[in-house]
């Protein structure tokens, strides 16, 4: 089992990265990142990072080896890639500067990672989410069960955490869904939230659980307003459990983005839903009833993660 980490230079990638290791299922992974010029010298962080990590081994007690490369050579058969590359949204950033800087990056990757791994399977964190997973997918030419994106196991990570802290209760006996876009349009289902089995709604009032599904939707601005930058530990953990359900063929069901079809009425998009994760990526996409209300917040997501893709479209010729 190799992985290759794209954007390892960074600290989601780097997160990804280190969190792979600890779990200790790959024999190999690949940190790639480009060479950076500072103070008139030239310097590696990927494989400064890859060099730093794999000395954690004695210490985290993981045998699985961590190298470091600037060539997408050093990626060739991987079995999953993970793609963090891309920049955060500054000040003065329009959206559409943001889709197509990020494009103009995640293409190319996209289109190296396939090439030295034809079989591969990507998994895409950079932002904006929904579309950047367009990209690597019609950049890469790979099935669509190859491809998709990192989002709503963050989102219902959030969710779970927040809910957790309210109800004084262990995270690990909390299981939620999250569909849509990732961003403010995400759409929390609190009917198919439970705590042990107990449907959510039965444990608190209507007001905190729409301030926390508040809360989650806006949670990544609110680490921007914290620290001034986005998060990394919580994105970097998710795109790394997402690779294990897949390498150790888990079956796990995880909402993420993937290419939808008609299901949920949607056509053609990449937008968060349930999926069954194991050898080969997306072994089937789970359907949920939905009443009306659910069913018109997610048309609402839809429509707007199809909007990023017809910007896409004009900016990128696709």
């Amino acid at each position: 089992m190799k992985i290759s980490v794209v954007g390892a230079g960074g600290n989601v990638g780097a997160s990804a990265l280190l969190t792979l290791a600890q779990r200790d299922f790959a024999q190999e992974l690949v940190a790639i990142d480009l060479e950076v010029r500072r103070d008139d010298r030239t310097f590696n962080p990927a494989k400064g990072r890859a060099l730093d990590q794999w000395q954690t081994a004695p210490l985290h007690l993981f045998d699985t080896r961590v190298r470091g490369s600037t060539d997408y050579a050093a990626t060739r058969d991987s079995d999953i890639c993970i793609i963090t590359a891309g920049v955060p949204r500054r000040p003065g950033m329009s959206r559409d500067d943001l889709l197509s800087t990020n494009a103009e990056i995640v293409r190319p990757v996209a289109e190296k990672l396939a090439h030295y791994s034809p079989q591969t399977i990507l998994i895409v964190v950079s932002n904006p989410l929904d579309a950047m997973t367009y990209v690597a997918y019609r950049a890469s030419g790979l099935p669509a069960e190859r491809v998709m994106g990192m989002a709503g196991l963050l989102d219902t990570a959030r969710f779970r955490a927040f809910l957790a802290e309210e109800l004084e209760v262990s995270p690990k006996d909390i299981q939620a869904q999250i569909l849509g876009g990732h961003g403010d349009t995400m759409v929390p289902l609190p009917r198919y939230t439970t705590v042990a089995g107990i449907p959510v709604t039965q444990l608190m009032s209507k007001e905190k659980l729409d301030a926390i599904i508040e809360r989650t939707k806006f949670g990544g601005g609110e680490f921007v307003g914290i620290m001034g930058t986005s998060a990394w530990y919580a994105p970097g953990a998710a795109a790394a459990q997402m690779a294990e359900a897949i390498a150790l063929d888990q079956n796990r069901v995880f909402p993420c983005a993937a290419w939808l079809t008609g299901q949920y009425g949607v056509q053609d998009l990449f937008v968060g839903v349930p999926v069954k994760l194991g050898k080969g990526g997306i072994k089937q996409i789970l359907e949920l009833e939905l009443d009306a209300a659910e069913k018109a917040l997610l048309e609402a997501s839809a429509q707007d993660v199809r909007r990023s893709f017809e910007d896409l479209g004009r900016l990128m010729q696709f």
